[in-house]
């Protein structure tokens, strides 16, 4: 009896090894306080379409045998030239009333990386970052220099109007009405992040993806928090904290920043997964378990070697989606 119930358990554990699913893309738009009672059914159906149009065209770059790299990219434009999320397009207004992005990339195959962060001239921040880790010695630029680079690799330079939106810009002015009623002179340094981040999302968009030779790319695009000051960046461009790639795993955030820098987030994710033989759901949900005893949330998004895929997050939702290796997307929102 013993032995036959040790041969019904060793074939179940197989069967379900075989069923489960093998992802090749997971990507994440953002995560925040995203309640269904809050979104319009034609609101909610443009982010699932977009959503799976990034993940359709990543899938595409893997599907042909391109890099991973090509597939964050393709992903990541998709979401940066959309004004739904807060990058590019979509970017959140600075306290000053501009537009300040950030973006970075990791290759899981020879941990190479590039950043550029406090741009406000690229149109697509995430190409800039690969140019960044391909054309160069570096592994980050910022501002003038960084805009200076990417024109100099021949990308898109537009008008700083470009990424004006009534939605970001009406969402700044609702924020600073709020600092005063609070009598706050800086709502983000007094540490009111109600106030800071009216409308309590994180728009953050992010890929990971495993290509055909088994090789990761991460990357991660953000316009940063509504109303930040000073030159603030936070975890996005950051090697390490919001983006990390090594052979086994990626890894890309969405939150308030500094807890995932303080954390360093993404690469201790990768961390728990090969020096503690942690999963990818158990590495992030212990991750994201010590930002929140911090005072942080958001989500994480991870893929390994072996197409197995977390999408970890402790707020009410987060804009998220995968494509497994046969070209299945599935997109989520809430809880």
């Amino acid at each position: 009896m013993k032995k036959l119930t040790l041969l019904f358990s060793f074939c179940f554990t197989s069967l379900f090894l075989y069923a489960q699913k093998q992802y090749a893309v997971v990507i994440h738009g953002g995560a925040g306080t995203i309640l269904k009672k809050d979104m319009s059914p034609e609101l909610e159906q443009q982010y699932k379409e977009k959503l799976k149009e990034a993940l359709a065209k990543a899938y595409e770059k893997i599907k042909e045998g391109k890099s991973s790299v090509e597939a964050v990219e393709a992903a990541i434009i998709v979401m940066e030239d959309s004004p739904l999320f807060n990058a590019g397009k979509g970017a959140v207004f600075t306290h000053d009333g501009k537009n300040e992005l950030d973006a970075s990339i990791m290759y899981g195959k020879d941990k190479t990386a590039g950043a550029v962060a406090g741009v406000m001239t690229i149109k697509n921040p995430i190409k800039a970052a690969i140019a960044v880790m391909q054309k160069s010695e570096h592994v980050m630029m910022i501002g003038k220099g960084a805009e200076q680079f990417a024109k100099s690799q021949g990308l898109e330079i537009v008008n700083p109007k470009y990424f004006w939106t009534k939605k970001r810009w009406d969402a700044l002015q609702k924020v600073k009405k709020e600092e005063l009623k609070a009598n706050q002179p800086n709502a983000m340094n007094a540490h009111y992040p109600d106030y800071f981040l009216i409308d309590k999302k994180f728009g953050t968009v992010g890929c990971v993806a495993l290509d055909k030779d088994g090789n990761i790319a991460a990357g991660t695009s953000t316009g940063g928090m509504t109303n930040k000051r000073y030159g603030r960046v936070g975890d996005s461009p950051i090697i390490g904290a919001g983006t990390y790639a090594d052979k086994n795993v990626g890894i890309s955030g969405t939150g308030w920043g500094e807890f995932y820098i303080r954390t360093s987030a993404a690469r201790t994710v990768a961390a728990k997964y090969e020096y503690q033989n942690k999963d990818v759901k158990a590495a992030t949900e212990e991750v994201m378990a010590e930002i929140e005893k911090l005072g942080g949330d958001g989500g994480i998004i991870a893929l390994d070697k072996n197409g197995n895929v977390a999408m970890t997050f402790n707020t009410e939702g987060m804009y998220r989606g995968t494509v497994t290796k046969d070209g299945e997307i599935e997109v989520e929102i809430y809880k």
